[in-house]
């Protein structure tokens, strides 16, 4: 099949979850044989020191065609122009497939709709609830996620919840396929050792966008609260929340146990996840947090809020905390900090490898595809 990958900023990247499973999706399905193309944002550019601006350059990436696409990179704007501009060049290369990634994107989706191109999209998450975006923002993406309930082929969505919210709002029968994970690289602590001075289990990991809807507040709200010597890691960078951030610098830049490392990838990411005694992750809004299945993976104990799409994917393995609750956020990391707690988590890793699985994940995303060749939409 002729595939056509819409909606990510750029592969080969870790800027996001959308980013993590265009990439993992589009090499797996290119192996299969199948001709993919990604259409990147040329635009989107990271601002983070740590990005390797190099890799966005490229034309093929394990056998998938880049394809870059003009935009701006202007909160509300840049999705706008870059999904039309990909659409309308897509409508000239005679995919069997387009595939359409988040609901901001899928308001071009009409267009090839109209010339009878098949599409399927995935539903990463209700975008419009995040609070990062605006009024008009807001309305673009709920706009979107109204012209893919109507004219898409097929729905895919990465959790129960998003599942029923499309059955109770619209009526709209959806696919569930949540995301995968890879085998961990375990590695000793070396470069965040000469980078941050963090050793084997001296520190509380905080991976992810810093965005007001990740909850990163409330635990550095907590965090601050509590008599430690484990410092507290906040990793990742950034996207068109730059107030926030800047929020967030303040919060910290009064206790030296804290430390920022901004955007990570390859081995210091690795480092990070191996060496952490608790990965925490607080937020209000998810889709299907990867870096939950990707900490789990390399046995971590986790704590996180207990909003759905979390509990879902910990099922049970690990703990939880009421959401946007400081107190009982702090609560539960001092009695973490009391456990002994490695032994435990020990299971975490087999389970989720077992069934979170890329492989699997790309075998059933390509049957999908199948049926909207074979049969059109039901």
């Amino acid at each position: 099949m002729k595939i056509a990958m819409i909606g990510h900023k750029r592969i080969p990247s870790r800027e996001g979850g959308v980013e993590i499973v265009v990439q993992e999706l589009s090499t797996r399905l290119a192996k299969k044989g199948n001709n993919v193309e990604a259409y990147n944002r040329k635009g989107k550019n990271v601002q983070d020191k740590n990005v390797d601006k190099t890799k966005h350059k490229i034309k093929v990436y394990q056998n998938v065609k880049i394809i870059t696409i003009p935009t701006i990179n202007k909160k509300g704007v840049d999705a706008l122009i870059y999904s039309f501009l990909a659409t309308i060049r897509a409508l000239f290369a005679r995919y069997d497939i387009i595939h359409y990634h988040a609901e901001g994107s899928c308001a071009m989706l009409w267009i090839p709709h109209m010339f009878r191109i098949k599409t399927v999209v995935t539903i990463h998450g209700l975008d419009w609830k995040r609070s990062k975006w605006g009024g008009f923002a807001t309305k673009y993406i709920k706009f979107g996620e109204k012209v893919a309930v109507k004219y898409a082929d097929k729905i895919i969505v990465l959790s129960r919840g998003v599942q029923q919210y499309f059955k109770d709002t619209y009526n709209r029968e959806t696919i569930f396929l949540p995301n995968g994970v890879n085998k961990p690289t375990i590695r000793q602590a070396n470069i965040i050792s000469k980078k941050y001075g963090l050793e084997k289990d001296s520190y509380i990991l905080f991976l992810a966008r810093i965005v007001p809807e990740k909850g990163l507040h409330y635990l550095i709200q907590a965090y601050k609260q509590i008599n430690t010597d484990k410092k507290l890691v906040i990793t990742g960078g950034s996207s068109h929340t730059d107030e926030y951030l800047k929020e967030i610098i303040s919060m910290v830049k009064d206790d030296h146990r804290i430390v920022m490392t901004g955007f990570v990838q390859g081995d210091e990411l690795e480092e990070l996840y191996s060496n952490s005694f608790l990965y925490c992750l607080p937020s209000d809004v998810e889709g299907m947090p990867i870096s939950l299945l990707e900490a789990m993976s390399y046995g971590n104990n986790c704590l996180v809020s207990d909003i759905e799409e979390n509990t879902q994917v910990a099922d049970g393995l690990v703990d939880t905390f009421k959401h946007g609750d400081i107190s009982d956020l702090k609560h539960k990391i001092e009695q973490l900090l009391e456990e002994d707690i490695k032994e435990k988590c020990k299971k975490n890793s087999n389970y989720v490898l077992e069934k979170y699985n890329w492989d699997n994940v790309a075998e059933r995303t390509q049957q999908i595809y199948y049926s909207v060749i074979t049969k059109g939409k039901k």
